[in-house]
């Protein structure tokens, strides 16, 4: 036991103590904070300062339609502002393309950003024409497009004979659900805030797996190739090294995570005053996840479990080759077991209780992944949720034993990779 503690505290304090874990640990939580924070606040800002785009409408239906569409294009305007709307001109049918020949020229020159046409097929079949240098832009052909449905209902409203101030107050209706999760217990909280929560579990062990896991192949690999590995085997059984290294790095990326979940902890107390400082009034609550104790637990068994059967192959992976160009290719098997889960989450977001999500929750290598996605999602039962912890706790057991079987051999082989036959035989002899 104290040479397993040994090995975990050299593996540990190695790495804490390099400068990139401190630079990672610390400028994590500000990064995910901005990728957050910032979108928002752009999109706030972008609001505040948003002008009518200087584009023409030729109107050639008739209808005053372009009127109505200049109408929903106009932002709202800042205090002590006018209301700035497009200009429309409206032409007859037959005049239309001589009127976009001549707007083109001054888009040309650069007077005018693009021209929105409406005519006839407008009306009859919602389509119409843009043409303009911002042409490329998906949001701002989005806005035109939400602009002219808009102002083709409030037509279809008023021809209905609803008045225009119920029509554009309709049409300004938005409608928000709040989808509350009932589970045995009783209520369990936003339902949306437990399916980020468990796409968060998800991701984190996907990430922790992908650079922890290969921080043992590298530390394995090192170890073989300066011929380190000889001296240490000497002193500690290959099966020790191996458990301590496991440990080891684990607890290095545990020491992080509690890093980043005290700062998210510290982030969501103080997010009023930090929108507040960003001038974003008036945010919306961010709701908390509910997850019952003993669903907590079993996360937590999945994310052990899931990180031991990875961390385990990308050791046995380590020992296995000796370059790092062959460590990659090695590798790959594994990296693709981890891409076969992660590509399955939108899926099972999307619809937790399908035949897909309950397959993917049963199959070992993407239970540690799936399984808790669905359990924050939707209530899974008791008993579905032990079977696969237990299909994950065996296949780690399995991969336990067949990397400490070839690590043993491995570590101490040196030359070309071995094929699937000498692994067998390893595992065999050791």
């Amino acid at each position: 036991m104290g040479k397993l503690w040994t090995v975990i505290r050299r593996e540990y304090v190695e790495r804490v103590r390099s400068k990139w874990f401190v630079i990672v640990t610390l400028f994590g939580p500000l990064f995910f904070g901005s990728i957050m924070v910032l979108p928002g606040y752009l999109s706030v800002r972008a609001m505040r300062e948003a002008r009518v785009a200087n584009i023409r409408i030729i109107d050639a239906t008739g209808a005053g339609l372009g009127a109505r569409v200049a109408r929903r294009l106009a932002p709202t305007p800042l205090q002590g502002e006018a209301q700035a709307m497009a200009a429309v001109d409206t032409v007859a049918p037959a005049d239309v393309t001589a009127t976009e020949a001549a707007l083109l020229d001054e888009i040309q020159a650069r007077t005018l950003v693009g021209v929105l046409t409406v005519d006839a097929a407008t009306l009859q079949a919602g389509t119409a024409r843009y043409m303009g240098r911002n042409a490329g832009s998906v949001g701002e052909v989005q806005a035109i497009e939400s602009a002219i449905k808009q102002a083709l209902l409030g037509s279809g409203m008023e021809a209905a004979g609803i008045a225009t101030e119920q029509a554009d107050a309709l049409l300004r209706l938005r409608v928000r659900v709040s989808a509350e999760r009932v589970t045995d217990e009783g209520k369990g909280g936003s339902g949306l805030a437990n399916t980020i929560f468990g796409f968060g579990v998800a991701f984190l062990l996907y990430f922790s797996i992908v650079f922890y896991g290969q921080a043992i192949l590298r530390g394995v690999l090192e170890e073989k190739t300066t011929r380190v590995a000889e001296v240490i085997v000497a002193s500690v059984k290959p099966d020790i090294l191996l458990a301590g290294k496991v440990i080891g790095v684990g607890s290095v990326g545990l020491t992080q995570q509690i890093v980043w979940l005290a700062s998210g902890i510290g982030f969501y107390t103080q997010r009023s005053r930090i929108f507040s400082l960003l001038g974003m009034e008036g945010m919306p609550p961010i709701p908390m996840p509910s997850i019952e104790a003993p669903v907590l637990a079993a996360l937590v068994l999945f994310f052990l479990l899931g990180y031991t059967l990875y961390a385990s192959l990308f050791a046995a992976v380590g020992a296995m080759v000796g370059s790092q160009e062959e460590a990659q290719q090695a590798a790959q098997p594994v990296i693709m077991l981890l891409v076969f889960s992660i590509i399955f989450a939108q899926p099972v977001l999307t619809n937790p209780t399908s035949r897909l999500a309950e397959a993917m929750s049963w199959i070992p290598f993407s239970a540690p992944i799936i399984m808790p996605m669905r359990m924050t999602a939707t209530p899974v039962s008791w008993t579905e949720i032990t079977l696969s912890l237990l299909g994950v706790a065996l296949a780690s057991a399995a991969c336990v034993w067949l990397a400490a079987r070839i690590y043993r051999v491995g570590l101490l082989m040196y030359g070309k990779r071995p094929g699937l036959g000498e692994l067998l035989r390893w595992i065999r002899q050791a």
